[in-house]
């Protein structure tokens, strides 16, 4: 059985997520120890449970330690075929923290999901990061998955409703992405839940000047208001490239002022652009246990200790896949020197 320590560098969730993925892959069973032992909480928290319990359920696995503040977990995979998974997250549980695990086995599996919880919610990616950065470069490796927002869910009461279907992962495209040469337009997304449709609107219009500052492209934000189980307003824009696509975002919050969300969304868009990297400083990890998969080389805007934390996860199941160019906090490139067969 593969043993992974879970204090490892990064020694957050991200290294559970991608061991129960990769072990629902590789149909390797793996014992995590010391599960995020470093931080304040350490142990599961119910969010992790979640995303277990689902890849537990894809790949008909049997598990040992999955309760809330174990700091130890033993999964062993079943027989994975496609199924339509349920995800109750009772919170304001992070949607896409859940998808970041479900995503790379599914991709291998195929099926549909139906995930509660929340959709734009402090320290994880918004969903619609997820549909219109992640899933657009997924696409140019071969794989082929649509997400839906059917309803939005913010801290603290949560309730958002995402659906979505992955199709088996057939053909396997390399990745190259070094650096874009130009931005076609940028687009986006600026929401608000249970506020007055201004908040919106101003959100957009900040984050537009802002780009437009800098940038003579087309800007294209859409607006959108709705209702949900509680309040909530964000923003999420991105320059489509000739390579990818890279991304900004924010989230509103009380006493925060509309058009503060909008310029932070673009300024963190903007800061993204500065070394003319492909690839933004979240969607690298995101793509590491795709990319293990089809080869290539993408350079980062910035090499993170998730990416960092990533690559070495995927090698204790794959053995030696990666090489990282590059210092932790600036740009930095990672090439596949072997792919991963199954």
């Amino acid at each position: 059985m593969l043993i992974i320590d879970g204090s490892y560098g990064e020694g957050g969730g991200q290294i559970l997520r991608t061991s129960v993925a990769l072990s629902v892959i590789t149909g390797k069973p793996v014992k995590i120890i010391n599960i995020r032992a470093n931080r304040p909480n350490p142990g599961l928290r119910p969010q992790h449970m979640h995303g277990i319990l689902a890849l537990k359920e894809l790949s008909a696995a049997k598990v040992k330690g999955a309760q809330v503040g174990s700091t130890l977990l033993e999964f062993y995979p079943g027989r994975a075929r496609p199924r339509h998974i349920r995800v109750p997250i009772k919170t304001a549980g992070s949607i896409t923290l859940i998808l970041q695990a479900l995503l790379p086995a599914m991709a291998f599996i195929g099926g549909s999901f139906e995930i509660t919880g929340g959709t734009d919610v402090p320290w994880s990616p918004p969903v619609d990061y997820l549909r219109h950065v992640t899933l657009f470069a997924l696409e140019k490796m071969g794989l082929r998955a649509e997400i839906e927002i059917k309803r939005r869910g913010h801290y603290p009461k949560g309730g958002g409703l995402v659906v979505g279907r992955v199709e088996p992962w057939e053909e396997r495209k390399p990745l190259v992405a070094l650096e874009w040469r130009h931005i076609e337009l940028f687009g986006g997304i600026s929401h608000a839940t249970n506020l007055p449709e201004h908040v919106a609107s101003r959100q957009a219009k900040a984050a537009r000047e802002r780009l437009s500052e800098f940038y003579d492209v087309p800007i294209n934000i859409y607006e959108e208001v709705s209702r949900s189980f509680g309040p909530g307003s964000g923003i999420v824009v991105w320059a489509e490239t000739d390579v990818l696509r890279l991304s900004g975002d924010a989230l509103g919050k009380r006493g925060k002022p509309a058009e503060a969300v909008g310029r932070e969304a673009a300024d963190e868009l903007l800061e993204q652009l500065t070394s003319r990297a492909a690839v933004d400083r979240f969607l690298g990890d995101q793509l590491i246990p795709f990319l293990a998969f089809v080869g290539g080389e993408i350079k980062v805007a910035e090499i993170t200790n998730h990416l960092v934390t990533n690559v070495w996860v995927v090698e204790q199941f794959l053995g030696k896949i990666f090489e990282v160019e590059g210092e932790v906090g600036e740009p930095g490139r990672v090439r596949v020197v072997r792919k991963a067969e199954l």
